[in-house]
């Protein structure tokens, strides 16, 4: 039998930080370190840990592999962990329990598994660890930090709706760098002078040709069954507003990338915006923004770019 092959499908690597609520686990390691933390995951084995952040999107994401046969998903989610084995396996119990189609794991006993995501061809981790999340962003992994704690879901709800910001998520900090500056006007100079030049690639816009992959699969099945529903829905939600909003889409098609919506913002509140929208995952580079939306909103914390650089470090320009 060959070797199972990931190369041609979406490849998510999440930690269980990220999928599953562990604040009582990690509670319980500070308290009482490693070892007290090891005999309180023995002692709560078959308790299934409950929906962490990124729960919904990871669910939903998996459900897309209906769209090819048995045995060949589209999509493969893979738990990139600092637990050893042992404590690992409650979280495989949980995984099992609340019926999600994982079954691969790396589990590092408190090393970096981040280190591991080229060598399994994956487009995103997922991670509550900012340290882990800072350096696989830092190595030019596409890596982001899940924040604020899990939010109400509908099951009965069948769609993926994923939201990013554009500049330092999909596209490079370029822009946000002149921005910081030479503030807005500046700003706006800049992206008028350069609107024929594309951006660059920003950590994530490899994720979004992927989920572009996923759409056209549902586009044919779409086509061989009338009746099928379109799931996946891709938004970008963004602080820029006209003149800047016509670099960022003559970008995204140079890329040969697409989003269903567009919102230019011009500093109005995301957070509003994501009420209405409600989106199952949202990528921004800026904590700020993501302060208010999630409260109501699983949002991710991508480290990437100027806004992000550690008081002390220097300027890489």
């Amino acid at each position: 039998m060959p070797p199972y092959s990931l190369e041609n499908r979406l490849v998510i690597g999440i930690a269980s930080s990220a999928l599953f609520d562990l604040a009582e686990s990690d509670g319980v390691f500070r308290k009482e370190g490693e070892e007290g933390y090891r005999i309180y995951q023995q002692a709560n084995l078959d308790n299934t840990l409950q929906p962490g952040v990124a729960f919904s999107f990871i669910r939903r994401i998996l459900s897309l592999n209906d769209l090819n046969p048995t045995g060949d998903p589209l999509v493969e989610v893979i738990i990139l962990s600092r637990n050893d084995p042992d404590t690992g396996l409650r979280v495989m119990r949980s995984i099992k329990s609340h019926g999600l189609p994982i079954s691969r794991a790396v589990f590092m006993q408190g090393r970096a598994p981040y280190k591991f995501m080229r060598a399994l061809h994956m487009s995103l981790f997922l991670s509550a660890d900012e340290k882990d999340v800072r350096e696989a962003v830092a190595a030019g992994l596409p890596a982001g930090r899940v924040l604020g704690s899990a939010v109400a879901d509908d099951p009965e709800d069948r769609d993926l709706r994923i939201a990013f910001d554009f500049d330092g998520v999909l596209a490079s900090d370029e822009s946000e760098r002149v921005f910081q500056k030479d503030g807005i006007e500046g700003f706006r100079a800049h992206e008028t002078l350069n609107v024929a030049n594309p951006h660059d690639a920003g950590p994530l816009q490899d994720f979004l040709r992927e989920i572009n992959k996923l759409q056209r699969r549902e586009e044919e099945r779409r086509k061989e069954n009338k009746d099928y529903t379109i799931r996946v829905h891709v938004s970008i939600v963004t602080a820029r507003n006209a003149p800047a909003h016509e670099r960022a889409i003559l970008s995204l098609n140079n890329w040969g990338v697409r989003v269903n919506d567009a919102f230019f913002l011009g500093g109005i509140d995301k957070g509003a915006i994501m009420d209405a929208l409600r989106p199952h995952i949202f990528f921004d580079d800026q904590e700020s923004h993501l302060k208010g939306t999630s409260q109501t909103t699983p949002s991710v914390h991508i480290p990437f770019g100027v806004v992000n650089q550690v008081e002390g470090t220097e300027d890489s320009e």
